[in-house]
């Protein structure tokens, strides 16, 4: 399936595509950038618990992060004063890192990414930055859409907390 150039939504929008593990910036119905991701290692899907990425139509909910250093380290939403390195990570090894920025998602359409248990919001899918060695064009999160730091912090600049996502296969 490919990118809609006619959206539902005439805004600009952000369209991520889960088969090629890439988020493309779209203007007018126009790619005019685009980022590498890594979406779940378990595919898609809307259901709590599943350690899918959602598919369908989002907006940004919420932007956390503004002015913290490249790498800072996020637990609930919260940074935690920790930078990411490698001798974090032998240490917390199995942590499921969120680093740099949050763009944290809300679905839009009721009963497949909104309200009950495939509500995108309450199952806290975000996007956000990772340690940019683990994105190695596979899909490896528990359902959100990791990118690099610095991509994450350039998009973050780009985008209001009303930008529509599209996720798709």
């Amino acid at each position: 399936m490919g990118i809609r150039t006619t959206a539902i939504f005439p805004e600009d929008y952000l369209a991520i595509s889960i088969s090629k593990q890439q988020l493309s910036v779209m203007q007018a119905g126009v790619c005019v950038g685009s980022y590498p991701v890594s979406t779940a290692k378990k595919g898609a899907g809307q259901l709590q618990g599943s350690g899918c990425t959602p598919t369908g139509w989002h907006k940004i909910r919420a932007k956390i992060g503004q002015n913290a250093p490249l790498c800072s380290v996020f637990v609930g939403r919260r940074t935690t004063g920790e930078i990411y390195t490698s001798q974090l990570a032998a240490q917390y090894p199995q942590r499921d890192w969120i680093l740099t920025r949050i763009l944290w998602l809300g679905g839009l359409e009721p009963h497949k990414n909104r309200y009950g248990e495939v509500d995108t919001t309450w199952r806290y899918i975000y996007i956000h930055g990772s340690p940019d060695h683990l994105l190695q064009g596979t899909p490896e999160s528990h359902g959100c859409i990791r990118m690099k730091n610095a991509d994450i912090a350039a998009l973050f600049e780009q985008v209001t907390t009303q930008t529509k996502v599209l996720i798709h296969h």
